[in-house]
């Protein structure tokens, strides 16, 4: 997690290191929840302001959140196109792929 300078007016950014393979998070680590987007109105249209980053928001909440999002991806608004359509086209492979990161990462140990 990396906090920038007028933190908490703007959100942090967070980022796996080791590899993962998931919907809503982009292939180089980084997450995509509502909650780090930049406050205030989301260009794209997608997200309400309520949905994005609040100064009220804390390490506690965001951490929540990625444990939320890890156990029930959002493959509607995806980070990750090619996870997010084997996580709904092909879930036995999509589980096999996690398992194979999540034992790499272990290793890495």
């Amino acid at each position: 997690m990396s906090f920038p300078p007028n933190y908490p007016n703007s959100p942090p950014t967070v980022k796996f290191t080791s590899e993962i393979w998931h919907p809503n998070v982009y292939t180089d680590g980084k997450v995509c929840i509502s909650i780090l987007h930049p406050p205030g109105d989301d260009p794209n249209g997608y997200e309400l302001a309520s949905e994005r980053w609040s100064p009220v928001h804390t390490v506690e909440s965001i951490v929540l959140s990625i444990i939320s999002m890890l156990s029930s991806p959002n493959d509607e608004s995806p980070a990750n196109v090619e996870a997010a359509k084997e996580w709904r086209d092909h879930r036995d492979n999509f589980k096999k792929k996690v398992s194979r990161c999540v034992r790499r990462s272990q290793e890495m140990m």
